[in-house]
């Protein structure tokens, strides 16, 4: 199922969609709850049910359109509106050892050790349509293109092996990143802090795992979990910046689960970022550049932008970065 979260007559609810209608599963079935949260906290009880409401409202193989409502009539949230938290991993290779690279640094050799993540604001999730930024954000504002997983049930001690069970599905995310701030805060060795906690957008939907089958793939050579060839793409008002394949992911989400609950709880709703795919963000491709031509100018975003991302049966994600009216900034105060 194609699983979207959204409000209509100023209500929210969630429900499916299906050939461009919106279907909210608490009309269908009145043991099914109107908002995600509750269904993610059930999820094994209450999933077949979806399941059937999906099937009696099919006929001869097509939807009934009467019975939904128009995606266009709906405003869509984060599909997961309000996680518990948000994780963000570091999980594909080429994008890590490139950046690196710009930086004439070498590949750290942890990188190929262990899976990482960093938590950032579980508030500041945003679904598709407008970002507000502050002035700071606007000092080298950057995409970050990425897929994440919803955590479908608690688990703590949560084995690789079978980590894959803890999956409700997967979505799209963008991690923007004020790069000035980032860079700033990080030199102290702490964060990223003020540079990613003002917005992290997913959606437009979480695509359940079983619509996922036919593009499962193994996972890189001495990985445990599942993989998925899913084309990723990332353009800004029409131009496409960045391309790349879910599954170029080194570290799989099973991998980056275990040591996520490693002597912690995973809670129904929780977030888990992939990290960024090669050539998936700014700092990276403007780096390369430089490389090549250390006259190059830096490319960043800007007011009125529209940053357009899309996976492979996840949909796509746009989102404009909207200037917000308050001119009061961290930057010039330092």
């Amino acid at each position: 199922m194609k699983l979207i979260s959204f409000l209509y007559q100023h209500q929210e609810a969630f429900g499916f969609i299906r050939d461009h209608r919106v279907y909210p599963l608490s009309v269908l079935d009145e043991r099914l709850p109107r908002v995600i949260d509750s269904f993610l906290l059930q999820w094994d009880l209450l999933m077949p049910l979806a399941q059937e409401a999906e099937r009696k409202i099919m006929d001869s193989g097509s939807v009934k359109t009467s019975e939904g409502i128009r995606l266009e009539d709906v405003q869509m949230l984060a599909p997961v509106p309000r996680p518990g938290s948000c994780r963000d991993g570091y999980a594909f290779r080429q994008h890590v050892e490139t950046a690196r690279r710009n930086r004439r640094l070498p590949m750290i050799p942890e990188f190929d050790r262990f899976p990482v993540f960093y938590f950032t604001n579980h508030r500041s999730i945003r679904g598709p349509g407008p970002v507000a930024c502050m002035p700071d954000h606007f000092q080298e504002l950057d995409y970050e293109l990425e897929a994440a997983v919803v955590i479908s049930k608690q688990g703590r001690n949560i084995r690789a092996e079978t980590a894959d069970a803890y999956i409700a599905g997967l979505m799209i995310m963008n991690d923007l990143s004020a790069r000035t701030l980032q860079m700033e805060e990080m030199k102290l060795n702490l964060g990223p802090a003020k540079g990613k906690d003002f917005a992290t957008c997913t959606g437009p939907w979480l695509v359940t795992t079983d619509e996922l089958e036919k593009y499962e793939t193994a996972a890189r050579p001495g990985h445990t979990g599942k993989a998925w060839n899913l084309e990723m793409s990332c353009s800004v008002n029409g131009t496409e910046y960045s391309r790349g394949m879910l599954s170029d992911m080194q570290w799989t989400f099973a991998e980056i689960i275990e040591r996520a609950s490693y002597g912690a709880d995973l809670y129904p709703g929780d977030v888990i970022g992939s990290g960024t795919v090669g050539t998936g963000c700014l700092l990276e491709l403007n780096g390369t550049a430089v490389l090549h031509d250390p006259a190059y100018s830096a490319q960043w975003l800007k007011a009125g932008d529209t940053v357009t991302m899309e996976i492979t049966e996840l949909g796509v994600l746009s989102n404009t970065l909207v200037a917000e009216t308050d001119p009061f900034s961290l930057l010039r105060k330092g």
